[in-house]
């Protein structure tokens, strides 16, 4: 029988499918698809470099540039060994998974794969409100699993596109792709919207940087809180996590003047593994 790698994007997922008792080989994809340097489909040296210190920054140095840079290129290499196994591809309807699907569909097109199956689950009865795998038990996972559809040709050259426009940032690409009713990955077009409107806007903040500000005008002080409040307000199924929104919230503060302002005991909150932990911080209005 071929081998199954079931590639996913988190790490919680993973971890859950590998509990469900689907057969095969669980795979975890780490990279952030919708935002920093990157060029179109299959990666050279220098852009994994580029990325490499992207993804350092956005762990607030957290995770190291030599660390990452290593995991990205473990990850193209798995991706060579799938023309001989079969891909079942498990991904959320969010942003953040939206744009690593479409990459991940087209540098397997460029390594010669042109079969996979797809799961992509936008809603599950009794979870609301639903923002992806990681909500599910295990066993509601193995419940999917007979949902998963192959990945049509229309699919592969549709996602070449997306990851296109991502890699390149093109703002008239999001517009036409966010605009689509029709699209083959029908779960992009609301994604593109949702990044689109990360986009600064006439004060300069994209919307989770107002969904927190907003959070912290309104009285809320500890990280948790804030989180809360932001999630609250925010469209689902949420694309950002808590490095996400700590990164947001330090950029707050950076801003001449400040918006906000954190005290604790780091000038800033950790992104990734800090020392401190979150009790100890408290943000106020700047």
């Amino acid at each position: 029988m071929t081998a199954i790698l079931h590639i996913t994007s988190g790490d919680i997922a993973g971890d859950l499918i590998a509990k469900s008792g689907v057969s095969g080989e669980v795979f975890v994809w780490h990279d952030i698809l919708y935002d920093g340097p990157c060029r179109p489909g299959w990666p050279d040296e220098e852009s994994l470099i580029a990325r490499a210190a992207y993804l350092e920054a956005a762990t607030g140095g957290g995770l190291s540039r030599a660390v990452i840079l290593q995991t990205l290129k473990t990850q193209y290499a798995r991706l060579e060994t799938l023309p001989y196994m079969r891909a079942v591809l498990w991904f959320d309807a969010c942003l953040f998974d939206q744009s690593m699907l479409c990459h991940v569909l087209t540098c397997l097109r460029i390594a010669g794969v042109e079969t996979a199956e797809l799961i992509c689950v936008d809603a599950f009865p009794g979870i609301e409100p639903y923002h992806g795998l990681g909500q599910l038990a295990p066993e509601q996972l193995a419940s999917v699993y007979p949902m998963r559809r192959p990945v049509s040709r229309d699919q592969f050259v549709f996602a070449e596109r997306v990851d296109r426009a991502f890699a390149l940032q093109d703002l008239q690409a999001f517009a036409e792709l966010g605009g689509q009713t029709d699209a083959p990955l029908p779960w992009v077009p609301a994604a593109v919207r949702r990044w689109l409107a990360e986009q600064p806007d006439e004060t300069g903040l994209g919307r989770l940087e107002r969904l927190a500000l907003e959070a912290i005008r309104s009285g809320k002080d500890e990280p948790w809180a804030i989180f809360a409040a932001a999630a609250a307000q925010d469209m689902p199924p949420q694309f950002w996590t808590d490095i996400t929104l700590w990164a947001r919230i330090n950029a707050l503060a950076d801003r001449d003047p400040p918006l906000a302002v954190i005290e604790g005991p780091e000038a800033r909150l950790p992104q990734w593994g800090g020392r401190a932990g979150l009790e100890r911080f408290r943000i106020r209005p700047g």
